[in-house]
Protein backbone atom coordinates (compact mmCIF):
# COMPACT_ATOMS: atom_id res chain seq x y z
CA UNK A 1 0.00 0.00 0.00
CA UNK A 2 1.22 3.59 -0.54
CA UNK A 3 3.50 4.79 2.24
CA UNK A 4 1.91 8.24 2.22
CA UNK A 5 -1.57 6.79 2.80
CA UNK A 6 -1.97 6.55 6.56
CA UNK A 7 -3.02 3.50 8.50
CA UNK A 8 -5.41 4.40 11.29
CA UNK A 9 -4.35 2.98 14.66
CA UNK A 10 -6.71 3.13 17.63
CA UNK A 11 -5.46 2.74 21.18
CA UNK A 12 -2.26 4.39 20.01
CA UNK A 13 -1.51 6.06 23.33
CA UNK A 14 -1.14 2.68 25.06
CA UNK A 15 -2.31 1.67 28.51
CA UNK A 16 -1.56 -0.45 31.58
CA UNK A 17 -1.69 -3.80 29.83
CA UNK A 18 -0.61 -4.92 26.33
CA UNK A 19 -0.51 -1.49 24.64
CA UNK A 20 -0.96 -3.19 21.27
CA UNK A 21 -2.05 0.03 19.57
CA UNK A 22 1.07 1.83 20.75
CA UNK A 23 3.26 -1.00 19.49
CA UNK A 24 1.48 -1.13 16.11
CA UNK A 25 1.93 2.61 15.62
CA UNK A 26 5.65 2.36 16.37
CA UNK A 27 6.19 -0.71 14.19
CA UNK A 28 4.45 0.90 11.23
CA UNK A 29 6.37 4.16 11.64
CA UNK A 30 9.63 2.19 11.82
CA UNK A 31 8.73 0.71 8.41
CA UNK A 32 8.22 4.18 6.95
CA UNK A 33 4.45 3.78 6.89
CA UNK A 34 2.33 6.85 7.58
CA UNK A 35 0.23 6.50 10.72
CA UNK A 36 -2.87 8.31 11.92
CA UNK A 37 -2.96 7.70 15.67
CA UNK A 38 -6.35 7.81 17.38
CA UNK A 39 -6.13 8.76 21.07
CA UNK A 40 -8.66 9.58 23.77
CA UNK A 41 -6.71 12.42 25.36
CA UNK A 42 -4.18 14.90 23.99
CA UNK A 43 -1.54 14.32 26.65
CA UNK A 44 2.16 13.55 26.87
CA UNK A 45 1.71 10.19 25.16
CA UNK A 46 0.05 11.93 22.23
CA UNK A 47 2.97 14.36 22.07
CA UNK A 48 5.38 11.41 21.93
CA UNK A 49 3.43 9.97 19.00
CA UNK A 50 3.74 13.28 17.15
CA UNK A 51 7.48 13.29 17.85
CA UNK A 52 7.64 9.78 16.35
CA UNK A 53 6.05 11.13 13.16
CA UNK A 54 2.41 10.14 13.59
CA UNK A 55 -0.58 12.30 12.75
CA UNK A 56 -2.60 12.41 15.97
CA UNK A 57 -6.39 12.67 16.12
CA UNK A 58 -8.24 12.97 19.41
CA UNK A 59 -11.68 11.51 19.97
CA UNK A 60 -14.00 8.97 21.52
CA UNK A 61 -14.29 5.61 19.72
CA UNK A 62 -17.93 5.40 20.82
CA UNK A 63 -18.79 8.68 19.09
CA UNK A 64 -19.59 8.23 15.40
CA UNK A 65 -18.70 11.80 14.43
CA UNK A 66 -15.20 11.37 15.88
CA UNK A 67 -14.73 8.00 14.20
CA UNK A 68 -15.99 9.15 10.79
CA UNK A 69 -13.49 12.00 10.82
CA UNK A 70 -10.68 9.62 11.80
CA UNK A 71 -11.32 7.00 9.09
CA UNK A 72 -11.73 9.49 6.26
CA UNK A 73 -8.91 9.02 3.76
CA UNK A 74 -7.62 5.69 5.06
CA UNK A 75 -8.09 2.17 3.71
CA UNK A 76 -6.66 0.11 6.57
CA UNK A 77 -7.03 0.32 10.31
CA UNK A 78 -6.11 -1.35 13.59
CA UNK A 79 -8.90 -1.53 16.16
CA UNK A 80 -8.48 -2.25 19.85
CA UNK A 81 -10.51 -1.23 22.85
CA UNK A 82 -9.55 -1.36 26.55
CA UNK A 83 -11.09 -3.86 28.96
CA UNK A 84 -13.84 -1.56 30.17
CA UNK A 85 -17.41 -0.71 29.26
CA UNK A 86 -18.15 0.40 25.70
CA UNK A 87 -16.64 -2.29 23.47
CA UNK A 88 -19.80 -2.91 21.46
CA UNK A 89 -20.63 0.79 21.18
CA UNK A 90 -17.15 1.46 19.84
CA UNK A 91 -17.30 -1.55 17.52
CA UNK A 92 -20.63 -0.45 16.07
CA UNK A 93 -19.43 3.09 15.44
CA UNK A 94 -16.13 1.94 13.94
CA UNK A 95 -17.65 -0.75 11.72
CA UNK A 96 -20.31 1.65 10.41
CA UNK A 97 -17.74 4.34 9.69
CA UNK A 98 -15.34 1.87 8.07
CA UNK A 99 -18.05 0.55 5.78
CA UNK A 100 -19.19 4.03 4.84
CA UNK A 101 -15.65 5.13 3.97
CA UNK A 102 -14.83 1.91 2.10
CA UNK A 103 -12.02 0.51 4.25
CA UNK A 104 -10.50 -2.64 2.79
CA UNK A 105 -8.98 -4.13 5.95
CA UNK A 106 -9.60 -3.75 9.67
CA UNK A 107 -7.38 -5.78 11.99
CA UNK A 108 -9.00 -5.98 15.41
CA UNK A 109 -7.91 -7.43 18.75
CA UNK A 110 -10.20 -10.14 20.13
CA UNK A 111 -9.72 -12.93 22.68
CA UNK A 112 -8.54 -16.50 22.31
CA UNK A 113 -11.82 -18.16 23.27
CA UNK A 114 -14.30 -15.62 21.84
CA UNK A 115 -17.59 -17.43 21.18
CA UNK A 116 -21.32 -16.94 21.78
CA UNK A 117 -21.13 -19.41 24.68
CA UNK A 118 -17.74 -18.31 26.04
CA UNK A 119 -17.21 -18.29 29.78
CA UNK A 120 -16.87 -14.54 30.34
CA UNK A 121 -19.17 -11.69 29.25
CA UNK A 122 -16.18 -9.91 27.67
CA UNK A 123 -15.37 -12.94 25.48
CA UNK A 124 -18.98 -13.08 24.34
CA UNK A 125 -18.86 -9.38 23.54
CA UNK A 126 -15.71 -9.96 21.49
CA UNK A 127 -17.53 -12.61 19.46
CA UNK A 128 -20.38 -10.15 18.81
CA UNK A 129 -17.80 -7.53 17.79
CA UNK A 130 -16.26 -9.99 15.32
CA UNK A 131 -19.70 -10.62 13.81
CA UNK A 132 -20.35 -6.88 13.49
CA UNK A 133 -17.06 -6.30 11.68
CA UNK A 134 -17.65 -9.30 9.40
CA UNK A 135 -21.07 -8.07 8.40
CA UNK A 136 -19.70 -4.61 7.66
CA UNK A 137 -17.59 -6.24 4.91
CA UNK A 138 -14.44 -4.27 5.68
CA UNK A 139 -11.94 -7.11 5.32
CA UNK A 140 -11.87 -7.76 9.05
CA UNK A 141 -9.18 -9.96 10.59
CA UNK A 142 -9.67 -10.96 14.22
CA UNK A 143 -6.61 -11.45 16.42
CA UNK A 144 -7.74 -13.91 19.10
CA UNK A 145 -5.00 -13.50 21.66
CA UNK A 146 -4.14 -15.33 24.86
CA UNK A 147 -3.26 -13.73 28.20
CA UNK A 148 -0.70 -10.97 27.74
CA UNK A 149 2.61 -11.22 29.57
CA UNK A 150 1.87 -7.63 30.55
CA UNK A 151 -1.22 -8.78 32.51
CA UNK A 152 1.01 -10.96 34.67
CA UNK A 153 3.63 -8.25 34.98
CA UNK A 154 0.99 -5.85 36.30
CA UNK A 155 0.03 -8.34 39.02
CA UNK A 156 3.64 -9.15 39.88
CA UNK A 157 4.34 -5.45 40.31
CA UNK A 158 1.23 -5.14 42.46
CA UNK A 159 2.75 -7.84 44.67
CA UNK A 160 6.01 -5.85 44.92
CA UNK A 161 7.79 -8.54 42.93
CA UNK A 162 7.46 -10.96 45.83
CA UNK A 163 4.16 -12.68 45.08
CA UNK A 164 1.81 -13.46 42.24
CA UNK A 165 -1.57 -13.53 43.99
CA UNK A 166 -4.23 -15.06 41.73
CA UNK A 167 -7.22 -17.39 42.22
CA UNK A 168 -5.91 -20.09 39.88
CA UNK A 169 -5.95 -23.06 42.23
CA UNK A 170 -3.15 -25.54 41.68
CA UNK A 171 0.27 -24.31 40.51
CA UNK A 172 -0.18 -26.84 37.69
CA UNK A 173 -2.95 -24.72 36.16
CA UNK A 174 -1.95 -23.87 32.60
CA UNK A 175 -2.15 -20.47 30.88
CA UNK A 176 -1.92 -19.62 27.14
CA UNK A 177 0.32 -16.54 27.04
CA UNK A 178 1.60 -13.99 24.55
CA UNK A 179 3.56 -10.74 24.52
CA UNK A 180 1.50 -7.68 23.60
CA UNK A 181 4.22 -6.72 21.14
CA UNK A 182 3.82 -10.05 19.31
CA UNK A 183 0.12 -9.32 18.84
CA UNK A 184 1.16 -5.94 17.47
CA UNK A 185 3.75 -7.50 15.12
CA UNK A 186 1.06 -9.72 13.65
CA UNK A 187 -1.25 -6.74 13.33
CA UNK A 188 1.38 -4.62 11.62
CA UNK A 189 2.23 -7.46 9.25
CA UNK A 190 -1.40 -7.95 8.27
CA UNK A 191 -1.90 -4.22 7.76
CA UNK A 192 1.07 -3.78 5.43
CA UNK A 193 0.76 -7.01 3.41
CA UNK A 194 -0.51 -6.00 -0.05
CA UNK A 195 -2.38 -9.29 -0.54
CA UNK A 196 -4.88 -10.76 1.93
CA UNK A 197 -2.63 -13.28 3.71
CA UNK A 198 -5.17 -15.93 4.63
CA UNK A 199 -8.76 -16.87 3.81
CA UNK A 200 -9.63 -17.37 7.49
CA UNK A 201 -10.47 -14.06 9.20
CA UNK A 202 -9.68 -15.55 12.64
CA UNK A 203 -6.02 -15.63 13.68
CA UNK A 204 -5.25 -17.53 16.90
CA UNK A 205 -2.35 -16.14 18.90
CA UNK A 206 -0.57 -17.97 21.72
CA UNK A 207 3.18 -17.57 22.06
CA UNK A 208 3.87 -19.85 25.02
CA UNK A 209 1.90 -22.27 27.17
CA UNK A 210 3.06 -22.42 30.79
CA UNK A 211 1.77 -23.63 34.12
CA UNK A 212 1.55 -21.15 36.98
CA UNK A 213 4.53 -22.91 38.58
CA UNK A 214 6.55 -22.45 35.38
CA UNK A 215 5.56 -18.78 35.22
CA UNK A 216 6.86 -18.21 38.75
CA UNK A 217 10.05 -20.18 38.12
CA UNK A 218 10.70 -18.28 34.89
CA UNK A 219 10.11 -14.94 36.58
CA UNK A 220 12.59 -15.75 39.31
CA UNK A 221 13.70 -13.13 41.81
CA UNK A 222 12.11 -15.03 44.67
CA UNK A 223 8.60 -14.67 43.26
CA UNK A 224 6.04 -16.96 44.90
CA UNK A 225 2.57 -17.94 43.77
CA UNK A 226 -0.21 -17.30 46.28
CA UNK A 227 -3.54 -18.97 45.56
CA UNK A 228 -6.04 -16.45 46.92
CA UNK A 229 -9.78 -17.02 47.04
CA UNK A 230 -11.89 -15.49 44.24
CA UNK A 231 -13.53 -13.14 46.74
CA UNK A 232 -10.19 -11.91 48.08
CA UNK A 233 -8.91 -11.44 44.55
CA UNK A 234 -11.98 -9.42 43.55
CA UNK A 235 -11.52 -7.14 46.54
CA UNK A 236 -7.84 -6.59 45.74
CA UNK A 237 -8.56 -6.18 42.04
CA UNK A 238 -11.04 -3.36 42.51
CA UNK A 239 -8.28 -1.39 44.21
CA UNK A 240 -5.75 -2.30 41.50
CA UNK A 241 -7.87 -1.83 38.38
CA UNK A 242 -10.55 0.55 39.61
CA UNK A 243 -12.93 -0.77 36.95
CA UNK A 244 -15.81 -3.14 37.66
CA UNK A 245 -15.93 -4.36 34.03
CA UNK A 246 -12.27 -5.35 34.04
CA UNK A 247 -12.55 -7.07 37.42
CA UNK A 248 -15.67 -9.02 36.39
CA UNK A 249 -14.00 -10.20 33.19
CA UNK A 250 -10.75 -11.24 34.85
CA UNK A 251 -12.58 -12.92 37.71
CA UNK A 252 -14.43 -15.16 35.24
CA UNK A 253 -11.29 -15.69 33.16
CA UNK A 254 -9.27 -16.92 36.14
CA UNK A 255 -12.21 -19.15 37.09
CA UNK A 256 -12.12 -20.74 33.62
CA UNK A 257 -8.41 -21.45 33.84
CA UNK A 258 -8.84 -22.83 37.36
CA UNK A 259 -11.53 -25.22 36.12
CA UNK A 260 -9.54 -26.29 33.05
CA UNK A 261 -6.49 -26.94 35.22
CA UNK A 262 -3.52 -28.74 33.71
CA UNK A 263 -5.04 -29.83 30.37
CA UNK A 264 -2.24 -28.77 28.03
CA UNK A 265 -3.96 -30.20 24.95
CA UNK A 266 -6.46 -27.33 25.01
CA UNK A 267 -3.74 -24.80 24.21
CA UNK A 268 -0.88 -24.70 21.74
CA UNK A 269 1.69 -22.24 20.46
CA UNK A 270 0.39 -20.89 17.16
CA UNK A 271 2.63 -20.61 14.07
CA UNK A 272 0.72 -17.53 12.91
CA UNK A 273 2.90 -15.30 15.10
CA UNK A 274 6.03 -16.09 13.13
CA UNK A 275 4.15 -16.25 9.82
CA UNK A 276 2.59 -12.80 10.04
CA UNK A 277 4.80 -11.16 12.66
CA UNK A 278 8.11 -12.03 11.03
CA UNK A 279 9.79 -13.68 14.02
CA UNK A 280 9.32 -16.42 16.56
CA UNK A 281 7.15 -15.45 19.52
CA UNK A 282 8.83 -13.84 22.48
CA UNK A 283 9.21 -16.13 25.48
CA UNK A 284 8.29 -15.13 29.00
CA UNK A 285 11.96 -15.37 29.96
CA UNK A 286 12.86 -12.85 27.24
CA UNK A 287 10.04 -10.58 28.32
CA UNK A 288 11.15 -10.63 31.97
CA UNK A 289 14.79 -9.93 31.00
CA UNK A 290 13.62 -6.99 28.90
CA UNK A 291 11.63 -5.53 31.77
CA UNK A 292 14.56 -5.84 34.15
CA UNK A 293 17.05 -4.52 31.62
Amino acid sequence: MPENEPVLVTGAAGGQQGSTGRHVARLLLDRGQAVRAFVRTDDGRAAELRDMGAEVVVGDLREITDVLAAVRGVRRAFFTYPVTDGLLEATGAFAAAARREGLERVVEVSQLAAAPDAGTPRMRQHWVAEEVFDRAEVGAVHLRAGVFFENLDFLVRAGAGRELAMPLGSPDTVLPLIAGEDVARVGAGLLTDPVPPCPDPVVLLAGQVLSVAEVVETWGGGLKYVDVSPQEWRERAMTLYGDAHAVAHLDKLWELFRQIGAHHELYEVTPTIERFGGREPETLAEFVRGRRG
